[in-house]
């Protein structure tokens, strides 16, 4: 393999690991939130039990996708689902936190331990998808290697994204609690994550409109050099602004 593809695949694998750990800190978090109602020996099973479901429903979600990757409508749905979940989440933490907070004060009725343990799987399965949908289009325009397709997708693209999965859920169930401690001292990372979501779902919108069947846009200009030096400069840009322009809270305040 050539030195240029392989750094390409290396920064984008690089990119992959920061996006899915703070991706998978937000997961974290939210399964925690799920879980801390359970006694100490039921949340961690119930946990255990949310990360083979994790395991199981990324790979089975990664084999299921290389085999529609090239379809223009499963990438037409992907780019809307990507957008329509990081405007979302975006709109709701700026706009309706409080709102939540007011919501989330009042007390409700808690889950039995499979009860939770389901509610724990259905939200492996969104995490999920949007793990594997952000990883796809982020290395659909990476060149073509000499290594076997596995599926319908080159067997190079698919060891970046199949790594990205991986190394995702050891960060959720070894380092959760570091991604989730930078998370809280500095909050724009949250919003920026979910930026970044949204403009890989933008990246995914110019691979469809430029599919072949589609051709709303030139093939080549969803392919060339210069959208892919854009896509990553307006990427890095939304991750520098998410650290800048936070205030760091102090370790106190945190906890």
């Amino acid at each position: 393999m050539e030195l240029t593809i392989l750094i390409e695949y290396g920064w984008v694998l690089l990119l992959l690991i920061g996006l899915e750990g703070l991706l998978a800190a937000d997961n974290a978090l939210v399964l925690a939130i799920m879980v801390k109602h359970l006694p100490e020996e039921e949340r961690k099973k119930a946990l255990f039990y949310g990360l083979a479901g994790a395991f199981v429903f990324r790979f089975g979600s990664l084999f299921i996708i290389s085999f529609l990757v090239d379809v223009w409508q499963v990438q037409a749905i992907g780019a809307l689902y990507l957008l329509f979940i990081a405007i979302n989440h975006i709109v709701r933490k700026l706009f309706f936190k409080k709102k939540v907070d007011n919501i989330e004060q009042k007390p409700k009725k808690k889950s039995g331990f499979w009860g939770t343990v389901i509610k724990v799987e259905l939200a492996d399965i969104a995490f999920a998808v949007d793990s594997i949908l952000a990883a796809v289009a982020l290395a659909m325009t990476l060149p073509n290697t000499n290594l076997p397709q596995i599926g319908g997708m080159d067997g190079g693209k698919f060891l970046v994204i199949l790594t990205g999965g991986v190394i995702g859920l050891i960060i959720m169930r070894f380092a959760a609690n570091l991604f989730v401690t930078l998370l809280q001292s500095r909050p724009g990372l949250e919003i920026a994550a979910f930026a970044i979501v949204g403009w890989v779902g933008v990246k995914l919108a110019v691979l469809t409109l430029g599919h072949p069947d589609i051709g709303v846009l030139p093939y080549d200009f969803a392919h060339s050099t210069e959208w892919k030096l854009f896509f990553y400069t307006v990427l890095i840009g939304i991750a520098a602004a998410g650290w800048f322009l936070t205030k760091e809270k102090k370790a106190r305040e945190v906890e």
